[in-house]
């Protein structure tokens, strides 16, 4: 049972916190005439067994850690704990951690590794990386990175000389709705979204799957809203658990859902339905839209999406009657065709018309708090002798880059050579698509670091492993929080690291000084820089230590007022409908409407999402995780299956329009999926013999994925245009 905010002060109160990693985690008393008992000492720190980062409260006996609850005075979490959250003991004591460095005595890929002490095998990447340089030079090294370790890691590629690293989240999830919004209001919707979804009065998931994702506030809203009576409408070829709470669930067909986008934006117009006053005043280029969806009717799109024309009305109407308390949910993972940002634009351009931006029930703003840049170092870092690659040829990739450019130059040497990856923090087996060119590209390097704290099918592959010790175990920079407020998150070590494994920032920290770049890291322990930065901010470091999470309630104004003068950050100052940084780079300034290849006969689009108990292929290994989930299952139509002779719980393999072959999966045979596509949980079937539990359990979507749409104004990688067909054979 979480403790309430009450009993939290309490215990804070007593106990005094956690200020640094040397303070004691347990203090003993004598019991009566007995031996010494330890009393529980709770610590905060912020999760990290997936991107919400949700306050954490660790109770700690003897130095174990034997529970984990959530921060009530964190945002994020609110008191409670997904699944995942919960989960972070099992990371924590997983016996396949990584233990100790190792370096692959063996060829690239076959993984024959042997112990090696930290200076043996960080004295080794250094003297690759110096060698590379002297050869290449510095930018031929890149980053793959993810999560809190990549601070650190492009503080040190950059400090080398290499501006070429890219991260995962931008390219293959939110890149495409966050230039999107950019585009449209001048900004993204933030991470996590700023969404209001307990006022909205409607809530349109598109792709969205609410419950399953696990995102711990927005769940928690969600069932407030609906508690509420809020309208539900969901757009999805598979009845998700969201769906299950819907008014409304759209079966639509894949690839279609910008069709009923500019259906609704065609039918609220046409209507009198949008915000008339919003739009007045804060909007530019709403006549053009108006024109160009005059062709979008509901007839039009029923054609397209194979929803009925009369429901695409019914359910615009809803949207427009609850105006302006409406949720047309931004989504995450947006990277599904070649149109991903028109797709999204769409999106931006609904809410806009409805005046659900910067009002109750949608997207609130911004929370406002300056607060000056603390960097990790003063010292500028060196030009870079030679272009970023990392941003391919697309105009608006955003500052995280694309891996797929950073593969493509890995395996071309165009325009020039990639020799080195590190990669932290990323399982880039199942991340990234068409395994075939991440092999191929991996063969044609140098050097290939991992840092990580699970051997994951992409740390097998690595020349050196690096172990890095869980967030239970260690401090990371601060975490700015920008929900209705603006507030400050702390990550501090609840125990001390276990086996030979050490802080990401550490690691960086001592191979910088055996490339020469000690002046990068003026601190000795991470602990100091953050007393540096708390005191520069003017924040209570001891206070921050004991409570985890502090608010700033001056910084929150989530609603324009009536009547308000708002400057949006685009170059007019309004919300920009048409779009003409689009036009100038020679792209649509309005979105049209696309159509995509469909499968054949016999085919089935291969669609994937996610499970509330893992997140992505880093915990099917868990321990504690795994009992809830060991493997995913195939959901196929009860009518395909029937015409198939396929019965629920049959083993079968899929096989992709390159005949590549999946592990075996069990069927599961449902109506609550479309008859031409087959979805399986993202994540699963590793290929590392060390994941004792997740070893080959399920089949894996991204093997499958051997095909993928780049986005030209985004460069992000659309996985959704990929077809399978069943087979019995296993």
């Amino acid at each position: 049972m979480s403790i309430t905010r009450r009993d939290f002060l309490k215990i804070a109160a007593v106990t005094g916190g956690v200020a640094a990693a040397s303070t004691p985690v347990v203090k003993s008393v004598l019991a009566l005439g007995k031996k010494p008992v330890s009393l529980p000492q709770y610590v905060p720190t912020t999760c990290e067994m997936c991107f919400w980062r949700c306050g954490v409260i660790a109770k700690v006996v003897d130095g174990k850690v034997v529970k984990l609850d959530g921060n009530p005075l964190h945002p994020n979490s609110r008191g409670k704990l997904c699944a995942r959250g919960h989960g972070g003991i099992g990371l924590l004591y997983d016996s396949d951690r990584l233990k100790t460095p190792l370096i692959n005595t063996g060829s690239r890929g076959e993984a024959k590794f042997k112990k090696a002490s930290w200076d043996e095998a960080l004295g080794y990447v250094a003297d690759r990386m110096q060698k590379i340089k002297e050869k290449y030079g510095a930018e031929s090294v890149g980053l793959l990175t993810h999560g809190t370790v990549s601070t650190y890691f492009m503080h040190l590629l950059q400090a080398f000389g290499s501006p070429n690293f890219a991260m995962p989240s931008f390219a293959l999830c939110r890149g495409a709705r966050g230039v999107a919004f950019e585009l449209t209001f001048g900004e993204d919707v933030g991470n996590p979204e700023r969404l209001d979804l307990q006022n909205s009065k409607a809530i349109v998931l598109i792709g969205s799957h609410l419950g399953e994702n696990a995102h711990n506030s927005q769940c928690q809203e969600f069932a407030e809203a609906v508690g509420k009576g809020a309208t539900v409408i969901v757009l999805d070829p598979r009845f998700s658990t969201a769906a299950g709470k819907a008014k409304y669930w759209l079966p639509i067909k894949p690839t279609t859902d910008l069709a009923i986008l500019l259906a609704w934006i065609n039918i609220i117009i046409n209507e009198g339905l949008y915000d008339k006053d919003y739009v007045a005043k804060y909007t530019t280029g709403f006549n053009e839209v108006s024109q160009a969806v005059k062709e979008y009717t509901p007839e039009w799109a029923e054609k397209e999406t194979e929803i009925p024309a009369g429901r695409i009305v019914e359910t615009a109407r809803v949207l427009g009657k609850n105006k302006p308390n409406v949720l047309i949910h931004p989504g995450r993972h947006t990277a599904w065709y070649s149109d991903n940002v028109q797709r999204q634009r769409a999106v931006a351009i609904l809410t806009a018309i409805l005046g659900a931006y910067g009002r109750p029930g949608g997207i609130y703003l911004n929370p406002k708090k300056k607060l000056e840049p603390v960097f990790l170092s003063d010292k500028d870092y060196p030009e870079p002798q030679k272009p970023a690659i990392n941003k391919g040829n697309y105009p608006f990739a955003g500052e995280e880059g694309v891996t797929h450019a950073i593969v493509k130059a890995t395996l071309t040497e165009d325009p020039y050579p990639i020799k080195a990856w590190f990669i932290t923090g990323t399982n880039i087996m199942k991340a990234m698509p068409n395994q075939r060119d991440t092999l191929n590209a991996v063969q044609r390097l140098d050097l290939l670091v991992a840092v990580d704290m699970m051997p994951y099918d992409g740390v097998m592959l690595a020349d050196v492993v690096l172990p890095e010790c869980t967030y239970l175990e260690r401090h990371d920079d601060f975490f700015t929080v920008k929900e209705r407020s603006f507030g400050i998150s702390f990550r501090q070590p609840v125990v001390q690291p276990m086996y030979d494994t050490k802080p990401g920032w550490w690691i960086a920290k001592e191979l910088g000084k055996r490339l020469g770049l000690e002046e990068y890291f003026p601190w000795n322990t991470f602990d100091d820089f953050l007393k540096a930065k708390a005191e520069a901010w003017g924040i209570d470091y001891a206070e921050l230590g004991q409570k985890g999470y502090i608010d700033f309630p001056e910084s929150a104004k989530p609603y324009l007022s009536q009547g308000e003068d708002y400057k949006f950050k685009t170059p007019s100052g309004k919300i920009e409908l048409y779009s003409n940084e689009l036009k100038k780079h020679g792209f649509d300034p309005i979105p049209k409407y696309t159509k995509h290849e469909q499968p054949s006969e016999g085919w089935f689009r291969l669609i994937y999402g996610r499970a509330p108990v893992h997140t992505f292929s880093r915990t099917t290994n868990n321990p504690s995780l795994w009992e809830l989930m060991e493997e995913n299952v195939a959901w196929i139509n009860a009518k395909v299956a029937k015409r198939m002779g396929l019965k629920h719980g049959d083993y079968i393999v899929l096989v992709n329009q390159d005949g590549v072959k999946s592990n075996k999966v069990r069927a599961k045979v449902t109506e609550r999926i479309r008859p031409d596509c087959i979805y399986l949980v993202h994540g699963f079937c590793s290929t590392s013999k060390l994941l004792h539990r997740a070893y080959l359990r399920g089949a894996d979507d991204q093997q499958l994925i051997t095909k993928y749409a780049i986005d030209p104004i985004s460069g992000s990688v659309g996985m959704r245009v990929n077809f399978v067909k069943i087979t019995k054979e296993v």
